[in-house]
């Protein structure tokens, strides 16, 4: 097992062997390579005897030397996050990366930036990492908490009302403040009588900035609407070309293909261009693995963690161990997961050591560099394979 991330220990005699001081004799000294056990990866959470599971499997652990030693900052910042104390935990890793922190301190860092949705703070220190370790960084990826949210109750509420025009333009950048603060937002338009030519293309450039962006942007209580706009349009008269694509849009939100597909027909004729492709949005009903925040590209044979695992009655930890009673090779998705504290940590330690005594093979895949912290501090690197998230 290879864990890229991980600094080498130094080699030791195993406890009880004796050296022997002839020439060539090292050759024939059994050596144990494991890291001393720590307070924390020694601690007992349920009682499982794993210690007697963990000594089948250590020799197995290979640690391939990456830079220097990850020392007392790297556990630090790893336990420190797992409590959600964010600030303290980045005020320890931008401190060690400073000294001797090594690489492993360093993706830590570069990690926790994307956790926290932090763009400009990573990318003025990506450069600094990719010239010490002469090698790619990671690319910048929104971690966060709001880069993950879905349409529904978690975002915020909008309501526009009255007869929109271009004067609105304010309104809308305050709407697009909210969003960009909010990872998303719900605009719900029940309440508007009208929007003008000049306030349909305001409207328009607000979504398409958005979804650049690639800000969660939902339309509600929209077909009211829809019909006032579609009678300001009039097939075969080229005119108020903005407002005909706001209602293309609308339609695309109420999720009415067959009406869209339509008006699609006559803006074509009327206009001579090719009119936007359905998408369908909003209302429209989703694939649900996307309903449920999930990859849809995602390993349909592996079992996913995602958002944050805590507390000792953790159901998403149950449901793994059942999952990988039935397998004798299990494959764990961690690209979801954005923390792991400390009481869950050594369940699911308890729980891999039991599946390794058991002849399984464990893999934890596109773990972040925070949370496979802590499994280092916990030792679950020793009973199961773990690979970084790039």
């Amino acid at each position: 097992m290879a864990l890229p991330f991980f600094g080498r220990k130094p080699a030791s005699v195993a406890p009880g062997a004796q050296h022997d001081a002839r020439p060539g004799a090292d050759a024939h000294v059994v050596r144990d390579e494991r890291p001393p056990p720590t307070e924390l990866s020694a601690l007992d959470f349920t009682g499982t005897d794993h210690g007697r599971a963990l000594a089948r499997v250590a020799g197995q652990v290979e640690v391939r030397e990456c830079g220097s030693g990850i020392g007392v900052a790297f556990e630090e910042a790893a336990v420190l996050y797992a409590n959600g104390s964010d600030d303290d935990a980045l005020a320890v890793l931008e401190a060690a990366v400073g000294s001797e922190g090594g690489e492993g301190a360093w993706l830590m860092l570069l990690d926790l930036y994307r956790l926290r949705g932090e763009r400009q703070r990573f990318e003025s220190r990506v450069l600094d990492y990719a010239t010490l370790y002469e090698r790619s960084p990671p690319a910048w990826e929104d971690l966060s908490g709001a880069a993950g949210k879905t349409a529904g109750t978690e975002l915020p509420l909008v309501n526009l009302s009255g007869q929109l025009s271009a004067a609105a333009e304010r309104q809308f950048a305050q709407l697009a403040r909210i969003a960009r603060r909010s990872g998303g937002v719900r605009i719900d338009v029940a309440k508007v009588h009208g929007v003008d030519d000049a306030g349909c293309a305001v409207w328009r450039g607000l979504l398409a900035g958005l979804a650049a962006e690639r800000l969660q942007v939902t339309l509600v209580n929209v077909r009211a609407l829809a019909d006032i706009l579609a009678q300001a349009v009039c097939p075969g008269q080229a005119q108020a070309r903005d407002t005909w694509l706001m209602l293309l849009e609308l339609l695309q939100y109420a999720g009415d293909q067959a009406r869209f597909e339509d008006l699609a027909v006559d803006y074509a004729v009327t206009f001579e261009e090719s009119p936007p492709s359905w998408e369908g949005r909003g209302d429209a009903p989703r694939p649900a693995a996307v309903q449920a925040g999930e990859d849809p590209h995602a390993d349909p044979d592996a079992f996913a963690f995602a958002g944050e695992l805590c507390g000792a009655a953790n159901d998403t930890l149950k449901r793994f161990a059942a999952f990988a009673a039935e397998r004798r090779e299990v494959r764990v998705d961690c690209r979801g997961l954005r923390r792991i504290d400390f009481v869950s940590a050594g369940m699911l330690f308890n729980i891999l050591a039991t599946l390794q005594a058991q002849g399984k093979l464990v893999g934890l895949r596109d773990v972040n560099a925070m949370v496979a912290g802590l499994l280092r501090v916990m030792s679950v690197d020793k009973v199961a394979h773990v690979t970084l998230r790039h």
